[in-house]
This record gives C-alpha cells, structure tokens and sequence, in this order.
C-alpha cells in the first residue's frame, strides 16, 4: 500500500468509527456539537499499524534525530506504542513513553514512564490524538523538559482547528494528519 492509500484508509476509519456528531464537553472544557474518539480506531489492529506507519513516516521526514516518542496519557498511549512497533519494523527504533498527568503515588513519584532509559537531552517527538487548545500537548512538552528530554515537534492525528495549532507552534512546530474540514460538518 503506498502512503496516499494508508492516509485514506485511516480517515475512512475515524470518520466511521471515531467521528460522531453530538453534543460534548471536550478535555479543554470547551462545549463542541462533535466528538472525535481516536482511540477506537486506533486501538484496533488494522488503525494501530496505520497510524504506527504514518507518524513514524512523519518523524523519519521531520525529525530524524529523534530517539523517542510519546505524549499524555491516555490518548497519546496508543499512537507512542504503535509508532515505536512500526519504527522497530522499519529498522530504525524509536523508543516510547508515557507522560502521566498526576505524577506516580508510589515508588519514584515520576510524571514519565520510559524517560530514565532515554539519555539526558535525547531528541523526542510529541504525539497527541486530537489538538483543541494546545494545552495536553504542550504539558508533555514541559513534563519531558523537566525530565532531561529536549522535544523537537509535535505530532497529532486531527487538529480541531480551534487555535490549538497556533498556541503550539509558539513554542514548537506541529504536524497533523487531518484537520476538521476532514469530517462531515
């Protein structure tokens, strides 16, 4: 499959199973009349790989010296574990990790799982599912700051176009595989 067919089948998959038209209060507290649920594609087989193949296409073409990837949990789980599966297929790994929102209760109390195997000031990517405001993105890059790691770019699935994109390319570029007028209206 070439990679215009991998992009095409992935929004066939968010816009059948992930996209629904409703009423919701998103993460950011904002009130929306539709709702994207990347999780249930991308924690399918089929949208794992294809999501694993495009963002690890993504970082290879953007960021080339990344060692890592990950992002806020739980959204960002799923797209760091698929990206660094297919990074691994591809001969050229990129290890993940998770970036809690509480810091740990026990053991370590550390905000992120998998940093201490990576190297102080190691080049990562941030990924996120859905960008609104910018504001879980730009929390893993702080939170990966703090533990030593130097973030490069961040990578989403879907920007809202909702001034996200703006509040992130502040402080770093973002790439994003599709946007809203992707979806129905």
């Amino acid at each position: 499959m070439a990679d215009s067919h991998y992009r095409q089948r992935l929004l066939a998959l968010l816009r059948e199973r992930a996209y629904e038209k409703r009423d919701v209060i998103l993460a950011s507290g904002r009130r929306s009349n539709f709702y994207i649920d990347c999780r249930r594609v991308v924690m399918t087989a089929e949208g794992h790989f294809l999501v694993g193949m495009l963002f690890n296409q993504l970082i290879q073409e953007h960021c080339p010296e990344a060692v890592a990837v990950g992002g806020l949990t739980l959204g960002a789980d799923p797209l760091a574990s698929a990206t660094s599966l297919m990074s691994f297929l591809g001969g050229r790994p990129l290890d993940a990790f998770y970036v809690r929102k509480e810091a740990k209760k026990h053991g370590t109390g550390q905000f992120i799982e998998g940093a201490a195997l990576l190297p102080e000031g190691a080049r990562v990517v941030i990924v996120e599912d859905v960008v609104t405001t910018g504001g879980s993105s730009l929390l893993a890059v702080e939170r990966a700051e703090a533990a030593g790691l130097r973030p490069d770019r961040i990578i989403a699935l879907v920007d809202r176009c909702e001034g996200g994109r703006e509040t992130i390319e502040q402080r770093l570029p973002l790439t994003s595989l599709f946007a809203r007028t992707d979806f129905p209206e």
